[in-house]
């Protein structure tokens, strides 16, 4: 069997609130696709509605054969695919099956990432003028982290977005 010619899911990043549209135009152009939709209850002053929003903010699964992987960027609305070990991240059959039984079985979902920081973890920092120090992870606040990083016999305590944190090797 060809490998290239295999059919693989992919994740492709949108642009902010793109979702539904990128699926729409991946549709139009006869490409598998699938965008995790929800319904949910949307509160105005004057009324209720349901509507359907992407479970995943700015993606979209793509199922292509490798060699026309990268043909998908030239679609209005995709900016890059999600990358894994430097590569576009191919995405199981089953998690997408998973993903549409439990749309099916469950309503009102949201969706969380698993959050890698955890207090005492070793971090490093990413950018800006403590660029490359590394410190101890004392305190998660939201998308904020507390850093105790030692220099000259020290303890300094900096808070930056978790964003701009890596975990140390």
């Amino acid at each position: 069997m060809n490998l290239g010619n295999k059919l693989n899911w992919y994740a492709v990043y949108t642009k902010p609130r793109w979702e539904k549209k990128v699926a729409k135009l991946l549709d139009e152009k006869g490409i598998e696709n699938y965008c995790p939709l929800n319904k949910v209850v949307k509160q105005w002053s004057d009324r209720k509605k349901v509507v359907m929003e992407p479970i995943f903010k700015s993606y979209v699964f793509v199922r292509v054969e490798d060699k026309d992987k990268f043909e998908l960027k030239n679609i209005s609305g995709i900016l890059n695919f999600v990358y894994w070990l430097g590569k576009p991240a191919i995405v199981r059959d089953q998690d997408i099956d998973t993903i549409r039984k439990f749309l099916n079985e469950f309503g009102e979902v949201t969706v969380s990432e698993i959050d890698q920081f955890k207090v005492n973890a070793k971090v490093r920092v990413k950018q800006g003028i403590m660029m490359n120090y590394q410190g101890l992870l004392v305190e998660v606040m939201g998308n904020k982290a507390k850093v105790r990083i030692e220099s000259m016999g020290i303890y300094l305590f900096a808070q930056f977005d978790k964003k701009n944190l890596e975990l140390a090797q």
